[in-house]
């Protein structure tokens, strides 16, 4: 049995994913590109781990998906208020 999506299932789901990035930022003028990078990134994980299937229906899928981008969101914010900001001045006193 082959549960891998099709190439056409994979694409669909890619759009969905770039979709829901661009959504995210607004739908702000210059970011297609790399919210379809990130999208084909984000699908080719889920599918790899298994949470994405040939017999996934669409509204599992579209709900997993929106879920993986919120979880990535989340870890990315994490990440970045775990850095120091070197760019701040260190106020004087």
């Amino acid at each position: 049995m082959h549960d891998r999506p099709t190439d056409s299932q994979r694409h669909a789901m890619i759009a969905v994913a770039a979709y829901y990035l661009a959504e995210r930022r607004g739908f702000a003028p210059g970011g297609a590109e790399d919210d379809w990078r990130l999208a084909e990134q984000t699908i080719d994980a889920m599918i790899a781990a298994r949470q994405l299937t040939e017999q996934t229906d669409d509204e599992t899928r579209g709900r997993l998906i929106r879920n993986a981008l919120v979880l990535q969101e989340a870890a990315g914010e994490r990440a970045a208020s775990a850095t120091p900001d070197t760019n701040s001045e260190t106020p004087q006193t």
